[in-house]
């Protein structure tokens, strides 16, 4: 009697337990790919990782790096005669004609969308005056961004060069870096592209092989498709959803498509945005002289799991006022110091404090924001600042 008692009670409980809702376990997802990358797009936070440093073969990611030279380059207006080299490009294809000439902005367009490897050689003969010109170019942006596990040796990402690799880290980067462009990211986003042809009356049209953009998965923003024989399938992909942006990378996968969902819907289930600081004047400051006199440029938001929250914490340095070098707001130091962001007892942001003057006034909140400040107030929730 005294045991069933007990089982009773031990269900019971288990039941009422189940009412409250409990934080998802942080399980890694299931992927194919021999290395593989999630992070948050803004801050650069890995999510998940997996064999990410180790380098390989890349494929036709490589035309990110292509891509993101010709639209900084200035010229995406310009007309490119493409050469008999260009037109000889074995694989992937747009089927350009030695001779022709064709605005530099269509061939970026039909590198992405098409990934073709004659408008690879098109556009680094024209960006770079010559494939080896174009080829120092890559490795010094990739130096640039931080890609410190990379080496390219051709613009298309075809099997023709040993030292041509990257990591599933560093083409996260990558992307990371070209996501900040606008028309990289229209391009990149590009469903469908119509090309005038300069030798027929009908246009080329161009669809985009990302199947995850084009119907696979509803918060797909963008990315780039990949395959040599060497490589295998490669994959960048880009997400978005309430607000929180993603950048997922494998390498070798033979299950890309669901490898990139797998990792997104990951983020997306475990990670939230946090505005650890806003855009304004602080308040609360011990200091009498800097009271309600100085502030944020910008907010500081940072993706972090239910479980983290209560781990943030800042911390804010301000140089100790000299009143009798201070006698103007011109004496006044920019900027007059700095918070420092945890999470935990790792440092995630650092973020400039400026004294506020007739030069370098706060930012002025919106209707909206008052309204917001005013019903969080209320709530008796306080962010800093």
């Amino acid at each position: 009697m005294r045991l069933r008692t007990s089982l009773i009670y031990i269900l019971l409980l288990s039941f009422f337990i189940s009412l409250f809702p409990t934080n998802k376990a942080l399980a890694a997802p299931s992927v194919s790919a021999h290395s593989a990358i999630v992070i948050e797009q803004e801050s650069g936070r890995v999510f998940f990782g997996k064999q990410e440093h180790e380098v390989r073969r890349i494929a036709s990611i490589t035309k990110i790096m292509t891509a993101i030279l010709a639209i900084e380059s200035g010229k995406m207006d310009e007309k490119v005669k493409v050469s008999k080299n260009a037109e000889g490009t074995e694989g992937s294809s747009l089927y350009l004609v030695a001779g022709e000439k064709i605005k530099l902005e269509d061939l970026v367009y039909g590198l992405m969308l098409r990934s073709g490897n004659d408008s690879a050689v098109a556009i680094a003969e024209h960006v770079g005056g010559s494939l080896d010109g174009f080829v120092y170019m890559m490795n010094q942006k990739a130096e640039e961004i931080g890609m410190k596990n990379s080496v390219f040796a051709n613009p298309h990402g075809l099997d023709d060069h040993e030292e041509h690799y990257s990591t599933a880290y560093d083409m996260a980067l990558l992307t990371r870096y070209a996501m900040q462009n606008e028309k990289y990211r229209e391009i990149s986003g590009t469903k469908v592209y119509r090309s005038p042809h300069p030798e027929e009356k009908w246009d080329r049209i161009w669809k985009n092989k990302n199947k995850l953009l084009t119907g696979l998965y509803s918060n797909s923003t963008g990315g780039k498709t990949g395959y040599t024989k060497r490589a295998k399938r490669t994959l960048v992909s880009t997400a978005s959803k309430d607000g929180m942006n993603l950048i997922a990378v494998t390498l070798n996968a033979s299950g890309d498509w669901n490898d990139h969902i797998a990792m997104f819907e990951f983020g997306f289930d475990h990670f939230n945005l946090v505005k650890v600081l806003k855009q304004g004047t602080l308040s609360k400051l011990d200091n009498p002289f800097y009271e309600s006199k100085v502030y944020y440029s910008h907010d500081f938001v940072y993706p972090v799991t239910g479980d983290e929250k209560d781990s943030i914490r800042v911390e804010v340095k301000l140089l100790k006022p000299d009143e009798s070098k201070w006698k103007t707001p011109e004496d006044i130091p920019v900027p007059v110091g700095k918070t420092l962001v945890y999470l935990g007892e790792d440092i995630i942001g650092e973020e400039a404090v400026f004294f506020e003057t007739e030069d370098m006034p706060a930012p002025k909140k919106s209707l909206l924001d008052l309204f917001k400040s005013l019903f969080f107030s209320f709530l008796g929730v306080d962010l800093h600042g």
